[in-house]
């Protein structure tokens, strides 16, 4: 029995920003009743493609048909209305207001004019509830964590029947039974005949739910591929092609125990630090060129912690020393004073300026501590900025386009070259490689190696746990805001055991 005519047809499309080719006549085509994933490291097209398609971007070349029919959309709303309808990467909800009306925002239930909003809160419980999600749907969307939000807007793509459903890493914040609910209405949705487009960075997602995979390299189509006939090691090569290298090295790396590294002096000494509500009170001591790895599940308090240590949110317990010497942490700008840097987990709302350039992102912690009475030279900046896109490989390497055009792994090596260039004593990193692609994840773990090696502290907080040991030194685990266990990261330490430890609160 032969395939079923594609839903979605894209052929020969081509997108060009100014200096930057992003799509180079790329071919996709999308099956009724299949799981479909978009894969390629970042930069090569992915997110591009799904634009052009919904209608954020206009093509410079190339067809597109749904259903048979041409098409040509001049926004995502026009898509949405043809029956395509997306969840990206980044939540892109309305914090402020009520979760019903976040997913029922413009398609609110009316009679005579007036908003029904017993309706619209009945028909949102009662679409969580297929996700397994028990909500007070008036209360305010802020209220709830990031993955909660990001449920709440697969459930608004889900209410809109659409023939296409495109899910852009849309398991980036969630944990694993979220995923596992997740999957389960990717099935039931591709089971009814819906064409889902699918993409993620974590392999293992991909092969658990995937039908068929299409990857992208450097905005050219690489090819199309059953998911069975496809061995991971094979879907890595063709993803970063000659780069394949950088990964393998990275992972053969014999990486230096807690017990092999030479620590210097403390750096940051927490006593009993805490804050009602957000993280218990706890002990922690970070030492020169030593990596601290956070651990623990979704909502365990490890960006609670980051953000004490880095004075984004007050203490309201406990003492903390830096060098030796007492401080009260009252703000970032008292952090940065004293060389804390600190990587927001949250690129989008807390990170990169999209409006602004490369080098404008890059340069603005810098300025910041200075002052801006005392604007740093533009040969000055252009030193430095040049300095940090060649160490990081940022790309494309022209620091005048803005951020908004790279990529989100080039995105966070921006977020990144901006805390390095103030030359901090101790850097926060808060899932660094969260949402970005092989490749790029491969160079910032070298990066956090390098640093240490030259004697930066660094606290890394990262919810892939294989990824915390292979970095770490020492790990502290977490579990319901709490710190239950430190972990010097010995030859008997694993994945098992630190979720042992999460699991029960202790070491077993």
């Amino acid at each position: 029995m032969g395939e079923p005519p594609a839903v979605l047809e894209m052929t020969g499309i081509q997108k060009i920003f100014p200096g930057v080719v992003a799509l180079d006549g790329v071919d996709f085509r999308l099956l009724p009743g299949e799981i479909h994933a978009l894969m390629g490291e970042n930069g090569a097209g992915k997110s591009t493609l799904i634009k052009v398609l919904t209608g954020v971007y206009g093509i410079d070349g190339g067809d597109i048909k749904l259903s048979g029919r041409d098409v040509l959309f001049t926004g995502p709303l026009q898509a949405q209305e043809a029956g395509i309808s997306t969840v990206y990467q980044e939540v892109n909800l309305c914090a402020n207001l009520s979760v019903a009306e976040n997913i029922f925002i413009g398609r609110q239930p009316r009679r005579f004019g007036r908003i029904q909003w017993s309706e619209m809160r009945k028909r949102s419980a009662g679409l969580l509830a297929r996700l397994d999600l028990d909500l007070d749907v008036s209360a305010p969307l802020n209220t709830y964590s990031l993955a909660v939000q990001q449920m709440v807007a697969i459930a608004r793509a889900v209410d809109i029947e659409a023939k296409v459903l495109i899910l852009d890493e849309p398991t980036s914040s969630l944990d694993a039974s979220e995923v596992a609910q997740l999957f389960a209405i990717m099935r039931r949705l591709r089971d009814s005949g819906v064409a889902i487009l699918f993409v993620s960075h974590f392999l293992d997602q991909i092969y658990e739910v995937a039908d068929r995979i299409t990857v992208l390299r450097n905005g050219a189509l690489i090819g199309e591929y059953r998911t069975a006939e496809l061995p991971q090691v094979e879907l890595v090569r063709k993803m970063i092609g000659k780069e394949l290298a950088t990964l393998e090295q990275l992972e053969s790396r014999p990486r230096e125990s807690a017990e092999q590294i030479e620590r210097g002096e403390p750096i940051l000494r927490a006593e009993q630090l805490g804050r009602d509500g957000a993280i218990a009170p706890f002990d922690l001591t970070i030492h020169a060129g030593e990596v601290v790895g956070l651990a623990g599940l979704l909502g365990s308090g490890r960006t609670e912690l980051a953000r004490l240590l880095f004075g984004a949110d007050k203490a309201d317990s406990g003492k903390l020393e830096l060098d030796g010497k007492p401080v009260s942490m009252r703000s970032p700008r008292a952090a940065m004073a004293h060389g804390i840097a600190f990587s927001s987990e949250n690129r989008r709302t807390e990170g990169v300026i999209g409006e602004l350039t490369v080098r404008e992102n890059i340069i603005l912690a810098l300025q910041a501590a200075r002052g801006w009475t005392r604007p740093i030279a533009k040969r000055r900046q252009d030193q430095l900025v040049g300095k940090y896109i060649k160490a990081l490989q940022i790309r494309p390497d022209n620091p005048e386009i803005p951020v908004r055009n790279l990529s989100g792994g080039n995105q966070q090596k921006v977020l990144l070259a901006r805390w390095l260039i103030t030359e901090p004593k101790l850097l926060i990193i808060d899932e660094p490689t969260r949402g970005i692609d092989v490749g790029a994840k491969a160079e910032i773990q070298r990066l956090v190696a390098e640093l240490s090696s030259g004697g930066m502290a660094v606290l890394f907080v990262s919810a892939e746990l294989e990824e915390v040991l292979r970095l770490s030194h020492k790990i502290e685990v977490l579990r319901d805001r709490r710190l239950v266990e430190e972990l010097d990261n010995t030859g008997d330490v694993d994945a098992d055991r630190i979720m042992r430890t999460i699991a029960s609160g202790a070491t077993s």
